[in-house]
Parts: C-alpha cells; sequence; structure tokens
C-alpha cells in the first residue's frame, strides 16, 4: 500500500532537517518538503539537494516573490499596518502565503498533513495552522514541537545535532550563531540567543557583523540621496521615473534604504500567545514605502476617509500580526482600504540620509490641496470667508460652556459660579 504524505515547511536548518527524519519514522510517510522562495536569496542554495539527502521523496522549491510583493505586502501598506506603533510585520506577513502554498501542495499530492517547524511559544505556529483552517479544514497539521513526545527526545541542540548524526542528516554541526535570523523580501528579523536581553545594545559596533540589508547610519554616506515615488490608487508604480513591478520596487528600495542605514527598529513587541519578546529588524525598503505611501496619501486623500482608516490601523495589524489573513474581518477591512486609495496617486519625493527619510516634496493631478484657499495672504477664489470660523467656533465651544457652568470648575480647580446658558 503507498504510504501516506506529509508536506513540510522547510528551511534547511537543522530543526527542520531533525523534522523531516522524525516524521518520516514516527508517522511512516513519504515527506514532501516545500520552500517558498520570498527572497531569501543565497539561503536558499543547495537546499534541494539537502532535501533529497535528508530523505523527502519530492521537493517543492517555488518563487513566490511576485505574488507576495503584489498580494501581500502592497494591500497591506494601503492599509497603513504597523503592528505597536513600530513592526512592518515583515515576518507576519509572509506565513499566510507560505502556508496557502503547502495546503495547494498537499492538495495536489493527495497529502494527509502539513508540518511546521514553528516552536509551541512563537506567533509562527498561530500564522500557519489558522492559514489552514481558512483554507482547508479537513487537513491535519503536525506541530512537532508541541509534542511531548518530540521535546522529551529533543530537549536541546546537542541531543538534535547527535540526532543527525546517527541519521546521516547533512547539516552544520557546528555552534550555533547567537541569535536567530528569518529573511525575506521585505525584512530580516533577528531575535533569540544574546538578543533576549532587552539592555543588550544591539547598534554597538560589536553587533555590525548582525545585520545583512542595511549598514549602520554611521557608515552611510556623507552626502544625501534623492529618490521619487510615483504612485497609482495607493501602489508605487515607478522609481525615479522608471516603471516597476511591485517586486523590483521592493528590491530597488531595499538596496537604497540599506545603502543609507534606513529602517532598523529595535523593540519588544507583545506576542499574541501572551509572552512579550525583543526583536531586532531591518526594513530598509518597506520603511520608504511606508513614509512615502503616507505622504502620498497627505495630499489626495479626504480627511474623514484617513480617519476612518487610521482609526482601523491598530485592529488591521493585529489581524495580520496574529495570523488572521484570510479571516472574513480582514477581508472586510481590506474592501474599505481598497476604497479609501482610489485617488492617493502622484509622486513624492524623498531624501535619504543617514538613517533618515525626509520629505522633499509631493505633487498630484487629484490633490486636495489648494494653495489658493490655504493662503495666509488675501484668497483670490473667495471660497473661504474667515468671518465664517465665528460661528463655527461657537458651535463647537457650546458644550465646552455648558460643562463648565454645570460642574463649575475651572481648568485649575478653582471654583466658578454657575453660569446660565441658554440652550
Amino acid at each position: 500500500m503507498a504510504k501516506n504524505k506529509i508536506v513540510l515547511a522547510y528551511s534547511g536548518g537543522l530543526d527542520t532537517s531533525v523534522i523531516l527524519t522524525w516524521l518520516k519514522e514516527t508517522y511512516d510517510a513519504e515527506i514532501i518538503t516545500f520552500t517558498a522562495d520570498i527572497g531569501q536569496k543565497e539561503e536558499l542554495d543547495g537546499l534541494e539537494e539537502k532535501a533529497i539527502a535528508t530523505g523527502a521523496s519530492k521537493v517543492y522549491i517555488d518563487d513566490l516573490r511576485d505574488e507576495f510583493a503584489r498580494d501581500f505586502i502592497y494591500p497591506m501598506f494601503q492599509a497603513g499596518a504597523l503592528y505597536e506603533g513600530q513592526y512592518l510585520l515583515g515576518t507576519s506577513i509572509a506565513r499566510p502565503l507560505i502556508a496557502k502554498r503547502m495546503v495547494d501542495i498537499a492538495r495536489k499530492e493527495g497529502a494527509i498533513a502539513i508540518a511546521h517547524g514553528a516552536t509551541g511559544k512563537g506567533n509562527d505556529q498561530v500564522r500557519f495552522e489558522l492559514t489552514a483552517a481558512s483554507l482547508a479544514p479537513d487537513i491535519q497539521v503536525i506541530a512537532p514541537w508541541r509534542s511531548e513526545e518530540f521535546r522529551a527526545q529533543f530537549p536541546g541542540r546537542a541531543e538534535m545535532i547527535a540526532y543527525a548524526e546517527k541519521h546521516g542528516i547533512p547539516v552544520q554541526a557546528s555552534a550555533a550563531k547567537s541569535y536567530s535570523m528569518d529573511r525575506n523580501l521585505l525584512h530580516i528579523s533577528f531575535e533569540s540567543g544574546v538578543l533576549e536581553d532587552p539592555w543588550f545594545d544591539a547598534s554597538a559596533d560589536a553587533s555590525k557583523d548582525m545585520y545583512v540589508l542595511s549598514v549602520s547610519p554611521e557608515d552611510a554616506p556623507n552626502e544625501a540621496e534623492m529618490v521619487e515615488l510615483a504612485f497609482e490608487q495607493g501602489d508605487c508604480v515607478a522609481i525615479n521615473g522608471e516603471q516597476m513591478s511591485p517586486l523590483q520596487v521592493m528590491e530597488t528600495l531595499n538596496e537604497l534604504g540599506g545603502k543609507h542605514g534606513i529602517g532598523r527598529i529595535d523593540m519588544v513587541e507583545n506576542r499574541f500567545v501572551g509572552m512579550k519578546s525583543r526583536g531586532v529588524y531591518e526594513t530598509p525598503g518597506g520603511t520608504i514605502l511606508f513614509t512615502a505611501h503616507r505622504k502620498m496619501e497627505s495630499l489626495t486623500m479626504d480627511r474623514e476617509v484617513m480617519h476612518l482608516r487610521d482609526s482601523l490601523i491598530p485592529q488591521y495589524s493585529s489581524i495580520v500580526y496574529n495570523g488572521f489573513w484570510f479571516a472574513p474581518e480582514r477581508l472586510a477591512i481590506q474592501a474599505l482600504v481598497a476604497e479609501s486609495q482610489k485617488h492617493v496617486t502622484g509622486t513624492v519625493r524623498l531624501k535619504l540620509y543617514k538613517g533618515n527619510i525626509i520629505g522633499a516634496g509631493v505633487q498630484s493631478p487629484l490633490s486636495l490641496y489648494n494653495p489658493d484657499i490655504a493662503t495666509m495672504e488675501a484668497d483670490p477664489s473667495q471660497v473661504y470667508d474667515q468671518n465664517d470660523a465665528t460661528g463655527f467656533i461657537h458651535l463647537h465651544a457650546l458644550r465646552l460652556k455648558v460643562a463648565s457652568g454645570v460642574h463649575g470648575t475651572s481648568v485649575h480647580g478653582a471654583k466658578l459660579e454657575q453660569v446660565k446658558v441658554e440652550v
């Protein structure tokens, strides 16, 4: 009889290499590995050969970079997503795409389950499994790190290295780095190891070798560089006059931002599972795109539409961070976001200098800014009558006067005589 099949999210590192063999033995199954190319670059070198040598019956390495940029990064940036005021959600937004493709492969191959190497303490386990629940509730999910049997067998890295040597698993058995990293088109994240101490200075000279996408601001060029980003309906479509796909935009901005030391974030964040964690992130291109998009909106988006969309940013960001990308609430908010972006068209000019992004101009054929109305000089359009502001202020002051009369206190706490206000 044919063996059951399991699709494993595979990185080629020690954990997923050991998990591949462990799944094969434990479930007596064929293991099909899947690796999403979402911008890891040289990390993918030799991965297929390694998976086959470790015991995979079939290997998928799919280039999903275009889809990642177009269908995941761009819609998220239209929403202005920023988790806890700092994090541009680089890891979070990649997981639903990976899980979606795993489900597709499981359907194609007739697999009974998908498996991942995410730990039981992190967010990724939730993101993988909520995506699977949304798209394929009938497919089983195997999470070895939540198995007591697996954790008893591998209480530490030494046991995993010994297991790899015993089974001839081709992995590097050298000492681990003092941190872990995860890379994709949008960012690189660093966590664990020395970074678990929130007092550890990740910006110090001693930590320079950790960073991959960017130089430190101190080492960035001494001269600023100008860049122009053109937008159509909320999406960046050209840089410095050259039309580009979303993937090309991200690659170009990563190079520019990295050159000028832009996009480094060091934060303690709140994981969905309930604990705090410290992460260091490099998001050079995303930081430039986020800033430029916001400036384009400032010129072209209606005030109340902007405030409505902005009020949803914390909720939308948590939805993405917590793994609910395919949930109905994200789709509903995304529909509102798409509507809000219809007139976000024009060009933003930025100055990049030593970790800073400085606004240097914005223009649009759909600009809502009218210098004739906004001018402090005589208004040639005569659209706005300054006398109208008197009644406007009186109306807004009414409730404040009523409250002051009722409660009888000034802003300094001194008692006031009751004031009769005609309503």
